[in-house]
């Protein structure tokens, strides 16, 4: 028996948490507006909140203003590594890869492992044999590196080589904070939280990691509980930063767990923000939704690209806090 729709169908989308500079608002901006419109058609029409999540990073992975799918950051041996997590908390089912060169779509992929696999996480060349397998066609991986980003990794590198290395070009410690952020064109993660009608959640992220990361480094965007997490019982939540601090302290399962136990979502989020400085000096954003559609938005970095749509209309926004 179809559950009764009682429930505001309610989408937030993030485009990562970084010192977005001025000239790169209104792409931003933009960005997250169109990944609401289509994902809140879905759950507006009566579709599903995974449906919903999946479609709104589809569009930002597509988007090269975002650090996500076509237009990533590189690897330090100049090659798009891609890593995506997806998770519906009405199943309690999440599908995850990491480390992908050959798929445009990691959410789609990872959207696959949650459906047709035993299984919830594939890596590499398995992943992306999985995916085929499962009708996703394979592309060069060329074909998602930019010119712009073979210009950044090249510059990084310099700066590495001369000794001149900040944190922001490292690739390995935090380039999203105020007193670490520069004013270089940059991008971040992505993600999306969605309530459906009928009173389900689900949850996805996806990114290219960090400018000159090391081959088969995986950050916090596609671990389960870390980046991504949704459960119809507590919250779903995407977070997006500097990922290795993220992951040490789980953070996405911490805010969800604040949720449940009953502190609303909109404190949860900002409380699990200061865990993430307090406890290790992490900077990053994160959005929250609980079962009852109430919602947070936080972050501790300059600013964060974020958005939700609900009945009652849409609002996007450079600050959350």
């Amino acid at each position: 028996m179809t559950r009764p729709a009682t429930h505001d169908p309610t989408l937030l989308v993030h485009g990562g948490a970084w010192a977005i500079p001025a000239d790169a608002a209104d792409d931003h901006l933009n960005g997250v507006r169109r990944a609401l419109e289509i994902g809140h058609e879905i759950v507006a029409r009566g579709g599903s909140a995974i449906d919903a999540v999946e479609a709104a990073v589809t569009v930002m992975e597509d988007d090269p203003t975002f650090d996500a799918g076509r237009g990533s950051f590189l690897t330090s041996n100049g090659r798009v590594q891609l890593d995506a997590l997806i998770m519906d908390g009405a199943r309690m089912k999440a599908g995850g890869v990491a480390c992908v060169e050959r798929l445009r779509n990691p959410i789609k992929a990872a959207r696959l492992v949650l459906e047709k696999s035993p299984h919830v996480y594939f890596v590499g060349t398995g992943a992306e044999e999985f995916a085929q397998a499962n009708g996703m066609p394979l592309i060069d991986n060329s074909e998602l590196v930019l010119d712009r980003e073979i210009k950044r990794l090249a510059e990084a590198q310099a700066r590495a080589a001369s000794g001149l290395a900040d944190n922001s070009f490292s690739g390995i410690q935090d380039d999203k904070g105020p007193e670490t952020a520069i004013s270089f064109d940059s991008h971040d993660t992505v993600g999306a939280v969605a309530l459906d009608a009928y009173g389900n959640l689900a949850a996805a992220t996806s990114t290219g990691g960090t400018l000159n990361k090391t081959p088969g480094r995986v950050g916090d965007s596609s671990l389960i509980g870390c980046g991504c997490y949704a459960d119809n019982l507590s919250a779903a939540v995407s977070l997006t930063g500097w990922g290795e601090p993220i992951m040490k302290l789980v953070l996405g399962k911490w805010a969800t767990d604040r949720a449940a136990a009953g502190t609303p979502p909109e404190l949860a989020a900002r409380e699990a923000i200061a865990y993430l400085y307090n406890r290790l000096g992490g900077h990053g954003g994160i959005i929250l939704i609980g079962p009852d559609g109430r919602f947070g938005f936080a972050h501790n970095t300059p600013a964060m690209a974020w958005g939700v749509a609900t009945p009652g209309g849409m609002q996007v926004g450079l600050k959350a806090s």
